[in-house]
């Protein structure tokens, strides 16, 4: 009985540190370099990006459903591209493996996951989530980055965050 509660102990441990190495090996980042990004990545759109947060009292339009079926999170590296560019970024839908895209603005990249679309501001071609816009704004007091870069990324091995 001894040698069981051992074994489990260990097991548990083991399933923890794993989780805990894979979680941070996707918040460390840069773990795409530059190189391999630019190989993988489509034709760059450029425009105007916002951040929307439906879990925040008066914050602007999207439901807390994603296009993907995943419930909105904050905390992930996300975004929702504009409806009409759905199909260059291979067709977000319900469901479907997710789809990812190189944002870059003001002097910074980041690999987000596409799993939500909407009719956005006029102008806007991208809207990212909680953390993905604090990448870029810290503060949160532009609401709004202009002469954003979104390029497709091909395949879906990415693991979403900064590119170092």
């Amino acid at each position: 009985m001894m040698v069981f509660r051992s074994s489990a102990a260990i097991c548990g441990a083991l399933v923890a540190l794993s989780m805990s190495v894979t979680t941070a090996r996707s918040e460390a980042g840069a773990i795409h370099s530059n190189e391999s990004v630019s190989a993988a990545s489509g034709d760059a759109i450029v425009g105007a990006a916002s951040m929307y947060n439906p879990f925040r009292p008066g914050w602007r339009e999207g439901s807390r459903k994603t296009a993907s079926g995943e419930r909105y999170d904050p905390s992930v590296w996300a975004a929702a591209i504009k409806t009409s560019l759905r199909q260059k970024f291979g067709g977000v839908q319900y469901g479907a493996r997710p789809k990812y895209a190189l944002v870059e603005a003001v002097g910074k990249k980041v690999i987000v996951k596409i799993n939500d679309v909407g009719p956005l501001t006029p102008g806007r071609i991208i809207d990212l989530n909680e953390r993905t816009m604090r990448h870029f704004d810290p503060s949160l007091k532009l609401g709004v980055l202009h002469g954003v870069s979104v390029r497709p990324l091909s395949g879906d091995g990415w693991v979403p965050g900064p590119v170092g």
